[in-house]
């Protein structure tokens, strides 16, 4: 997350959202956000919204990650909201959107994600 430059804004129990400026090291040969950051992003926001709602001792991982690109990634920066749509006690159904934001502030809707988060306990030792 650091080493990509994204920040989160908010943080909600279940819900993770957050920016990311767009740099060419971002961006793919034709100036689009490259899929893999597209990707990532949607992975930490589902992610960290996840975390929101197991207990401080237990941590997640991703088991299962879907994600489906609806549009060039063309803009100055990119959003990413992520949520958890159903908690259950070891695995957490989430969806995450990401956006592109043009000079204008205005979002495009770039990409659609789902996931399923693993939740594991601290192991014995």
């Amino acid at each position: 997350m650091h080493l990509l430059g994204f920040e989160i804004e908010t943080i909600e129990i279940g819900l993770v959202e957050g920016q990311l400026q767009l740099e060419e090291k971002h961006k793919q040969h034709k100036g689009f956000a490259h899929g893999g950051v597209i990707a990532t992003l949607a992975d930490i926001v589902m992610g960290f919204a996840a975390v929101t709602l197991v207990p401080a001792d237990q941590h997640v991982v991703t088991a299962d990650l879907k994600v489906s690109y609806l549009n060039p990634g063309v803009g100055t920066a990119l959003f990413a909201k992520g949520w958890v749509l159903k908690q259950g006690k070891r695995l957490n159904f989430c969806e995450a959107e990401i956006f592109t934001i043009d000079g204008q502030g205005e979002k495009t809707l770039i990409a659609k994600a789902s996931a399923t988060m693993a939740t594991l306990a601290p192991q014995a030792s």
